[in-house]
């Protein structure tokens, strides 16, 4: 048996240190607090068994003598067990109390420090918690402390630089607390609620002000409250919510098996990306590989065939030697992305990335054979125009795409959506119904394509794209979405960053 008391970080899942992912992966039973991240949360095997303790702050959650109870059960069942703690586990984390009862119980554990909050929360926010100019000393306070005879602050009010966690309810109070042992009420301060988190927001005033103006801003638990001199670099050096989609939420239709790399594009020009895939892909290009000796082409057009082709290779026990002597072609930079990631790099790379582009690289075919593993419902126009080339295909079936059903009331409004097919067009359309899809089209939501033929679909179903990408590259397709939004920003007088 074995217990690790990991840190999860403040909520950005790039900030998770190895460690603590390492042992995510290999958890066979994760205990974890109710503010670890989605993100951080998706790293647990499927098949690890998951315990909520809740840490609610004032909300019902296990108390703490019954979540060491449960982390001593757990530990004497599994043989792996992580106990994941938001931030750090010892900084108001109580591991260390957890620590006790695993060491006095002679369990072995392990503990694996995360970034806490105090320091990453303000960071997001661009403050920094010391300067040469204007901090040398930093004190962290539980916000839970109350006015009275254990909390010396008159202390705290000598400290340059104060970061207070939680306590948002006794925010009036420590603000007092501080004025009333000296500390100057025109002192800059900020509270930055969810930090490092697309959702973040940050309120600045002083410390006279600072808690009607977070109360009139709306904002609540999880926060982080910075009072110091400190305050004032936020306008210099903020970064987080200056880049340009931050505070916009995308929606991104594309199947889980693709949507990874749009996803970390929109994310790092700051946009909150909603995962709502409309549609899994089924393999089963076994046929292709079957067919594959005699053609002098292999053509790829999209990175699904490639995939389909490739899982093929591997259920059989083969690799990429079943190819040869087969020449290679792709048609675009995507899907000989898709090739090159398993070492084939591809003769021939359509400059027009559709069928029309495909067919025009191959050219005249003179009768040699062409192998074109694609969609099941793929459009015939590629294998038509090879033919009408001189080429002889043979198309194969190598995956199909099975719809996947879209809980739209659950996703609330987006600014943006992007599609990515024709297909996805249609099965948004139909998934969101017709009062949705005009509804959403009347709130100013922006229908962004990936290519022309998509945009010719969101035409012809009554909305027209705000925006299509230059190609059919995820990078692409998060540029035009910045590029609508932008566009609908100075159209609407919309402020960016979003005000608070």
């Amino acid at each position: 048996m074995s217990v690790a008391l990991v840190g999860a970080g403040p909520g950005d899942p790039g900030l998770l240190t190895v460690r603590a992912a390492e042992l995510l992966r290999e958890a066979d039973c994760v205990i974890h607090d109710y503010l670890v991240s989605r993100a951080v949360l998706a790293l647990i095997p499927a098949s690890a068994v998951r315990h909520d303790v809740g840490k609610r702050g004032h909300s019902s959650s296990l108390s703490q003598a019954a979540i060491n109870a449960l982390l001593l059960e757990c530990a004497r069942r599994y043989a792996r067990v992580v106990r994941l703690k938001g931030g750090d586990p010892f900084v108001f984390g109580r591991g260390g109390e957890e620590a006790q009862a695993l060491a006095e119980a002679g369990i072995p554990f392990e503990i694996v420090p995360g970034i806490t909050s105090g320091i990453a929360v303000p960071a997001y926010a661009g403050i920094p918690i010391t300067h040469r100019a204007s901090s040398a000393s930093v004190a962290f306070i539980a916000g839970h402390l109350q006015e009275g005879p254990g909390v010396d602050w008159a202390a705290f009010a000598r400290v340059e630089t104060l970061v207070l966690y939680m306590g948002m309810q006794h925010l009036d109070e420590h603000c007092a607390a501080l004025i009333a042992h000296g500390r100057d009420p025109e002192t800059p301060a900020a509270t930055i609620q969810w930090g490092t988190l697309p959702a973040q927001r940050t309120v600045v005033g002083t410390l006279r002000t600072l808690p009607a103006r977070v109360r009139a801003a709306g904002l609540g638990p999880p926060a982080i409250t910075v009072i110091g001199e400190v305050v004032r670099y936020r306008e210099r050096i903020r970064w987080f919510d200056h880049r340009p989609l931050f505070g916009r939420r995308v929606l991104v239709t594309r199947a889980s098996e693709q949507a990874g790399r749009l996803a970390a594009a929109l994310a790092a020009r700051g946009a909150e990306v909603i995962s709502a895939p409309l549609q899994r892909f089924v393999y089963h290009a076994a046929a292709a590989l079957a067919a594959l000796p005699g053609h002098e082409w292999l053509a790829f057009a999209s990175a699904n065939a490639v995939e389909a082709l490739w899982r093929a290779l591997e259920d059989a026990g083969r690799d990429a030697r079943a190819l040869a002597p087969a020449r290679l072609a792709a048609i675009g930079p995507g899907t000989a992305e898709a090739l090159r990631r398993r070492g084939l790099r591809p003769e021939l790379v359509a400059a027009q990335s559709d069928a029309a582009g495909l067919a025009e690289a191959l050219g005249a075919g003179e009768g040699r054979r062409v192998l074109l593993p694609q969609a099941a419902e793929a459009a015939p126009e590629l294998a038509e125009r090879l033919r009408a080339a001189g080429w002889q295909v043979t198309a194969i079936a190598a995956y199909h795409a099975e719809p996947l059903p879209l809980d739209a009331e659950a996703l609330g409004v987006p600014d943006a959506i992007t599609v990515a097919s024709a297909a996805s067009v249609e099965r948004l359309r139909a998934a969101l119904g017709a009062q949705r899809w005009a509804g959403w089209r009347a709130q100013g939501v922006r229908l962004v394509a990936i290519g022309p033929r998509t945009a010719e679909a969101c035409a012809r179903c009554g909305w027209p794209a705000a925006a299509v990408a230059a190609t059919p590259s995820a990078e692409a397709l998060a540029e035009a979405v910045r590029a609508a939004l932008a566009e609908r920003d100075e159209r609407e007088r919309l402020p960016h960053p979003p005000a608070v």
